[in-house]
């Protein structure tokens, strides 16, 4: 068996936990420079808000309904994120973590408790701990769990927890999920569906398991059997190393002075370098990229990035920062604005994979301890508090005109009461 623990609109559900006002009211966050919707409360998705919407598109249905519109808020978000994990992780033997707001529980030995309790229990603990609404669907598999999690979302009567295990309530469940709310059919595979008259999971249960294998491979007839409730999806409390890491953003405006990019690009390459380390892997190229706005097609246009190659492969900011910041001063044009730029790392190895350079005469050794005591220290303090001397002093220049406090994560914000 397994579970999934879903937080319900969880941005807006982290800037409630914090400001009561929110409560009963609708509100929605916006994503990467104020932008677009990117999480809404129920009562914002009742007016008609779509996901993913841009704000200017809305402004009106905002302002007639009084909506509190918020930026993103990712520090606040990532903390409360692991307040979650860390209490389902005290009541499971393993979770595995799917994204920042999902992670599935290994309910594997424990088939005969009782379950339902345990949904409505779990949930009802994550609400206490950390003020987060938690959806926990329960079911003999992932796919299913993905469902059951998502049918008790909009559902009191469930009380946050549900467990998906007859096959008379599987069939009915079924056959009023539309196929492309099932988790791992994409838009295309849903259209293709859709043009041979499936349109429900149980329509898509009951085709051949040899058709759904020509048509969509051997992932999709995982799926498929998932569906039928036969476990095909592995559990895997450990995240694999990615392959690839990067640090980019759009800016709130465009950039024209090399010295404030060269900030700009310095601090993702300290946000990447930490994220290497922090999977204990070293890269061997990295990538350093820059775009003006392409709206803007009357102004001079650059879309350009150079790679470097580093011949012993590191995770040392010092010596990523150094070689970006050298291939940046050939790719800046004065008189050109820069929308956005970024950091690639690539070429990503085990840190004891490292295969050492002959002529190398770079002090390995006193670059781990120096990022080490980076690392603990920005960890244990907050994020900055050790920096290097290129980066940007202002942080990432987005716009969070809507920015809520970071209360969680920043001394400043702590929330102060007075009596």
């Amino acid at each position: 068996m397994y579970a999934l623990a879903d937080c319900n609109n969880f941005f807006v559900s982290c800037e409630r936990v914090f400001n009561p006002g929110l409560n009963d009211r609708p509100v929605v966050v916006l994503s990467n420079n104020d932008g677009c919707v990117v999480s809404r409360s129920n009562q914002a998705k009742a007016l008609g808000i779509a996901m993913g919407v841009p704000l200017y598109q809305v402004k009106e249905i905002l302002n007639r309904h009084n909506v509190a519109v918020l930026s993103s808020n990712y520090a606040l978000y990532g903390d409360m994120s692991k307040r979650v994990h860390a209490t389902l992780r005290q009541l499971v033997p393993a979770i595995e973590i799917y994204s920042i707001d999902e992670a599935f529980l290994d309910l594997r030995g424990l088939e005969h408790t009782d379950l339902e309790g345990f949904a409505i229990n779990a949930s009802a603990l994550c609400l206490k701990n950390t003020g987060i609404p938690v959806s926990v669907g329960v079911a003999p598999t992932k796919t299913l769990a993905k469902i059951a999690s998502k049918w008790c979302k909009n559902r009191p009567e469930l009380k946050g927890g549900y467990f998906l295990h007859r096959q008379d309530d599987r069939e009915r469940i079924l056959k009023i999920t539309p196929v492309e709310d099932i988790w791992g059919i994409g838009r295309r595979f849903s259209r293709m569906l859709y043009d041979h008259s499936v349109h429900t999971a149980f329509d898509f249960t009951c085709l051949p398991a040899e058709w759904v294998k020509t048509k969509m491979s051997i992932t999709g007839l995982r799926t498929w059997k998932e569906l039928q409730g036969e476990p095909c999806i592995d559990f895997s409390d450990h995240v694999p190393p990615k392959k690839q890491l990067c640090i980019s953003r759009s800016f709130a405006k465009e950039i024209f002075d090399y010295e404030k990019l060269a900030g700009q690009v310095s601090l993702f390459t300290s946000m990447v370098c930490e994220k290497l380390r922090k999977q204990e892997s070293t890269c061997q190229q990295a990538v350093v990229f820059v775009l003006t706005n392409r709206f803007k097609e009357d102004v001079p246009q650059q879309a350009e990035s150079r790679i470097i190659t580093f011949p012993v492969a590191t995770s040392s900011t010092l010596e990523v920062n150094r070689a970006v910041l050298k291939e940046l001063s050939f790719l800046f044009r004065k008189g050109y604005g820069y929308k956005k730029a970024g950091v690639v790392l690539t070429g990503i190895i085990p840190r004891n994979a490292v295969q050492l350079h002959l002529y190398d005469n770079t002090d390995r050794e006193k670059h781990a301890r120096l990022m080490q005591v980076m690392d603990e220290i920005n960890t244990g303090i907050g994020r900055g508090t050790l920096a290097l001397a290129t980066e940007s002093a202002e942080g990432i220049r987005m716009n969070r005109q809507l920015l809520s406090p970071q209360y969680t994560t920043r001394w400043s914000d702590i929330p102060v009461i007075y009596v």
